[in-house]
């Protein structure tokens, strides 16, 4: 693969950063706050529910989340819910907005030797004040050419990207953690792909259907980057 591409992009959140683990806390903690009306079960159910259905109008992110979590908790407490436990999931929310950054192992080794051959780009999903907020407290902002933040990452996003980025879709190799966000929609608009699993995924990003991995490059780890481009 040296030598192909133009552009290497790189994910975000549980690529470069910890960021679903964060999420999984908060949600436990949610439940913890749900007890007195449902099991953990039945919160994490609907919860999620919320959340897929308020992706249209809320998109990704953490705020979102925050949202979601008290219009889950006022239907799973049929609006019993005390303003103290509301205000305790509104706590959990900006917990989860700041908290620091921390990066997955050797991130910076591979963004500096690639920046040398590379021009490379950051491309993520969600809200634009949390991301750009969370790029800056990473410290990596100097790596990127280019940096952009969708509204969600389907083929039309990507073509879109390419567009901007003025290369054609064969000068173009997306990294990420996420086969239905980061690998599929690239593979099937003619750029390449590199997966590196993450070690926990949010269940709506988990691809179900079967997926020809002859097409794309999974790796361990992001430093066996190194080895191909």
């Amino acid at each position: 693969m040296k030598n192909k591409f133009k552009i290497v992009g790189f994910d975000a959140d549980d690529t470069l950063w910890v960021n679903e683990t964060l999420y999984q806390d908060t949600e436990k903690r949610f439940c913890e706050v749900l007890t007195p009306y449902a099991p953990e079960d039945v919160s994490q159910t609907e919860l999620f529910r919320t959340e897929i259905q308020n992706l249209e109008i809320y998109g990704y992110g953490a705020k979102g989340f925050m949202l979601s979590m008290i219009e889950s908790a006022l239907r799973i407490s049929e609006h019993q819910i005390t303003s103290h436990q509301i205000n305790r999931i509104i706590e959990l929310g900006k917990n989860l907005l700041n908290q620091p950054m921390v990066l997955l192992d050797d991130v910076e080794v591979v963004l500096r030797k690639l920046k040398e051959k590379y021009k490379l780009i950051l491309a993520t999903k969600g809200d634009l004040l949390d991301q750009e907020r969370k790029l800056v407290k990473s410290g990596l902002i100097d790596y990127f050419h280019h940096i952009e933040i969708m509204s969600d990452k389907q083929e039309n996003n990507y073509r879109k990207l390419i567009q901007r980025l003025d290369i054609q879709p064969h000068e173009f190799v997306m990294i990420g953690n996420s086969i239905k966000s980061d690998i599929l929609p690239v593979i099937n608009i003619g750029s390449s792909a590199i997966y590196v699993p993450y070690e926990t995924t949010w269940q709506h990003e988990k691809n179900h259907e079967k997926t020809d991995n002859t097409k794309f490059v999974t790796l361990n780890n992001l430093a066996e980057v190194l080895n191909i481009l």
